[in-house]
């Protein structure tokens, strides 16, 4: 049986090849990987985001714990799809059309895997199109980031684009703000990962 609380630790700690070698110890001896997702993994990128919210970790340690879970669930996702395992739900993330960062858009996915959400990366310089492709593949809610002020206006142009459908847009990036979120008609902002995480929460639980 996986040490499900060394998982965790190993996680918060950023020890990838520890996270590695006992996910795969687990994998070897039959466990069940929905338990290691939700019993380890899952919980360990819960508090991680939760300290980083009360400023207790920052970036840099939630960047390898994020890296660190994202080894882990290499080994285990062919498992859980085999398994039949669902996701909690659906989200499509990418940086908008004009900008090519994808730090923070990163750190959101690789969080968001982490909460138990199933995530379709569209990479950088995404138009509607791209998000477009996301929603064919099942996702509900588009997250769009943006580090310049120059790119931000795309924003608006997304949300514009599905305005008349059921899907949900949050978005987020250093120049971002709650106000611009009004003002576009966005259904969400969140200033980081954690904080995204818990939008998501939220918007999928409205939806259920």
């Amino acid at each position: 049986m996986a040490d499900l609380q060394k998982i965790k630790d190993a996680i918060m700690s950023g020890k990838r090849e520890e996270v590695t070698s006992l996910v795969q110890a687990g994998i070897d001896a039959g466990d069940n990987a929905v338990e290691i997702l939700e019993g380890g993994m899952i919980p360990a990128m819960r508090e991680i985001g939760d300290k980083f919210s009360r400023n207790e970790v920052y970036v840099p340690q939630m960047l390898i714990a994020a890296r660190a879970m994202q080894a882990g669930l290499a080994l285990i996702e062919p498992a859980l799809v085999s398994s039949g395992h669902q996701p909690l739900g659906k989200v499509c993330i990418g940086t908008v059309k004009g900008d090519l960062h994808d730090i923070g858009k990163n750190l959101v996915a690789i969080m968001l895997k982490g909460a138990g959400y199933q995530v379709i990366d569209l990479g950088v310089n995404c138009d509607v199109n791209k998000y477009d492709e996301g929603i064919k593949q099942g996702a509900t809610i588009i997250a769009c980031s943006a580090l310049l002020t120059t790119t931000m206006p795309y924003m608006k142009e997304v949300v514009e684009h599905f305005k008349d459908t059921d899907v949900k847009i949050i978005i987020g990036g250093a120049p971002v703000t709650q106000n611009y979120a009004d003002q576009i008609g966005a259904h969400g902002y969140s200033d980081d990962a954690n904080g995204a995480v818990k939008l998501v929460d939220v918007l999928f639980k409205k939806s259920a």
